[in-house]
């Protein structure tokens, strides 16, 4: 039994990694348009990466944070940030790509953050909401620090599909599945709904002026 709890936990970690590795990757790309030198890139991918984890982590209480602890979330950021500064000369549509590995990352992370935030004790609110912010705050400081229109607050359906992930993550709960199964079927929730919205244009309703 204990050595299933370590696997898992061992499993988990490799998905922490390389949701790190995605996001750093979304970040260089904006970088990339921006025309940035490598230093810009690594600044640019590890704010993208580690911000959404740091805020969570923040507000549960978390000290110190993860990459903290783990020097290996940074050092992933930084290698998968330079790749990228290599990389992406090749990737003609860079915001095509930048969408779709911007979409792996936030699913990714939405059902991590809710699993991080569940096993500290939070309640099924703050731990969907935790793991929409783990989603989506390392993407809005990406815009933020890159001088774009944060993604987050275009019509398109974005913390909607993490929303969506985290709650059926913590939905299947009471089902007895194991976690690595919720996991998935979290991921693929919320993926599906932004793959949906970014293939068919699906967008949530923006609000107008009456005189407009």
């Amino acid at each position: 039994m204990m050595l299933q709890a370590e696997t898992l936990h061992e499993a988990a970690a490799i998905l922490d990694l390389i949701g790190v590795a995605v996001f750093a990757v979304t970040g260089a790309l904006v970088a990339a348009r921006r025309q940035m030198d490598p230093i810009g890139f690594i600044i640019v991918g590890t704010a993208t990466a580690i911000g959404g984890g740091t805020m969570r982590d923040l507000v549960l209480g978390v000290r110190p944070v993860f990459w903290v602890t783990d020097q290996s979330f940074l050092v992933v950021s930084v290698l998968a940030s330079l790749a990228t500064f290599w990389a992406a000369r090749s990737i003609r549509r860079i915001f095509k790509a930048l969408l779709w590995m911007d979409a792996v990352g936030m699913a990714m992370f939405a059902v991590a953050g809710t699993q991080k935030a569940t096993n500290l004790g939070a309640g099924p609110v703050v731990a969907v909401l935790m793991g929409v912010m783990t989603a989506s705050f390392g993407g809005l400081l990406r815009d933020v620090l890159c001088g774009e229109k944060p993604l987050l607050f275009h019509r398109e359906i974005y913390a909607t599909a993490a929303l969506i992930g985290a709650g059926l993550w913590l939905a299947l709960e009471p089902a007895g599945l194991a976690p690595e199964v919720r996991s998935i079927l979290g991921f693929v929730a919320a993926f599906g709904v932004r793959a949906a919205a970014i293939r068919w244009g699906i967008s949530l309703p923006n609000y107008r002026h009456p005189e407009a």
